[in-house]
């Protein structure tokens, strides 16, 4: 795991994005919808800050 983070973590945020999408789109398909919800919500939270704040920004 630490390998794939050193490499994620020298390329460009676009490229990684690019590259994550596939493999994410594969895995959470086989979620149920609460546990892709909890996924969505849980990395675009910030510490102490508001959920729904955070979700009208996208």
């Amino acid at each position: 795991m630490k390998e794939l983070q050193d490499i994620l973590s020298r390329m460009e945020p676009a490229a990684a994005i690019s590259a994550l999408a596939p493999v994410l789109k594969n895995i959470l398909a086989h979620l149920d919808e609460e546990d892709r919800v909890k996924f969505v919500t849980d990395m675009i939270d910030e510490p102490n800050g508001d959920k729904l704040s955070s979700m009208v920004h996208l």
